[in-house]
């Protein structure tokens, strides 16, 4: 008897992939984009101080780069939550990865919303006199990048190798 997959088991399949990719493209862009704020935006913020906070201060009033994160952070999170709902009965490891990512992520918020959010708004809201104030929590704020940005990658490892146990489960 030949091998027959129904039309609707190939298109399970196929939206369970799509949402997965998107999870890891989502997760991987927001970890570029905080690594990038750290090495390039953050120097530039802290170079010349008050002026370059001034400046940084300005641009923000026309477009705030921060607005991406707000859309794009709660959509990864979303992502991943379906990863975990869709292949929940993929196997016990496939759900142990997508979990420890999906905490990872959640780790990622609550370090953004109770560490980093209070920060900014020293940073570029604080009276443009307060320069040492302004430096302090520049400092921490770089400093504390460093550990989002690595949690943000251990959660697309995870993801990743995820999707390595679903290939290898499904061959």
């Amino acid at each position: 008897m030949p091998f027959f997959v129904s039309p609707d088991t190939i298109n399970t399949l196929v939206m369970k992939k799509l949402i997965l990719f998107l999870s890891i493209i989502c997760a991987s862009g927001l970890v570029m984009i905080t690594i990038y704020n750290l090495v390039v935006d953050a120097s530039s913020w802290g170079s010349d101080i008050p002026s370059s906070i001034q400046t940084v201060r300005d641009y923000y009033k026309r477009v705030d780069p921060r607005n991406f994160f707000q859309i794009i952070a709660p959509v990864n999170q979303t992502l991943i939550l379906l990863t975990i709902i869709l292949f929940w009965k993929d196997g016990v490891s496939l759900r142990i990865y997508f979990l420890i990512a999906f905490f990872l992520y959640a780790i990622i918020a609550m370090l953004t919303f109770l560490y980093f959010v209070p920060r900014d708004m020293i940073i570029f809201n604080s009276p443009i006199e307060n320069t040492g104030q302004i430096k302090a929590a520049l400092s921490q704020w770089k400093q504390m990048n460093w550990l989002r940005s690595f949690l943000g990658l251990a959660g697309v490892l995870c993801t990743c190798k995820g999707l390595d146990k679903f290939y290898k489960i499904k061959s």
